[in-house]
């Protein structure tokens, strides 16, 4: 699969001290497209630019769709607006993706008929291949993970990866993964503005 596909499934940890939210991971999972888009040869990174190369069509339908909405022409894209405008809403495109391949499922959390809902890795063979990737430490998954906060081992996985931050040998991979980690910090900046934002309007309404 991916390295999309797999940082989604390693993010469907149950466990709550690794919850991750989906804006969150949505950038994350631009970061990855992007990365598998370098390694394909689809793009180059300058400086901060994503520079397309000849147009491809990659066989995975959401990589494929990202490869289709690059911005060709000159001056080409900023890293970072891509994360932004790829990201919108795409942890829930990966979902339904993921579902339809059978890769993952729902199951309800608690006994009656009507409980809320959780979804879980499915244990095929991709998924297996994911949670392998992820316990050997690979240095991109690694670092996409770290930047939503998922540190030790995944989706099941016992015994995961040591807290040691994994190296990056590729420059244009570095450069997309620390825009990753920016636009991740951005995105909790404007959480915990509206938070404060919100507490002194009902403290305004709440009165002396």
């Amino acid at each position: 699969m991916t390295t999309a596909k797999d940082l989604f499934i390693i993010a469907m940890d149950p466990q709550p001290e690794r919850s991750v939210g989906q804006g969150d991971l949505s950038l994350a999972l631009a970061g990855a497209e992007l990365i598998d888009l370098i390694d394909a040869g689809t793009v180059t990174v300058d400086e901060d630019r994503i520079v397309p190369g000849e147009p491809s069509a990659p066989q995975d339908g959401l990589l494929g769709e990202a490869a289709a909405l690059l911005t060709r022409e000159s001056p080409h894209e900023r890293i970072e607006d891509w994360l932004w405008r790829r990201g919108k809403d795409l942890s829930a495109a990966y979902q339904a993706a993921l579902e339809e391949d059978g890769e993952l499922t729902r199951k309800r959390s608690g006994r009656l008929s009507f409980g809320s809902e959780r979804v879980e890795p499915v244990d095929t063979p991709a998924r297996r291949a994911a949670a392998e990737r992820w316990e050997e430490r690979e240095p991109v998954l690694a670092a996409l993970a770290s930047a939503i906060g998922v540190e030790g081992g995944a989706s099941g996985v016992e015994g995961g990866p040591s807290d040691e931050e994994p190296g990056l040998d590729d420059e244009a991979v570095t450069v997309v993964v620390t825009a990753v980690h920016d636009a991740v910090m951005e995105l909790e900046a404007v959480r915990q503005r509206r938070t404060i934002e919100n507490s002194a309007f009902a403290n305004l309404w709440r009165g002396p």
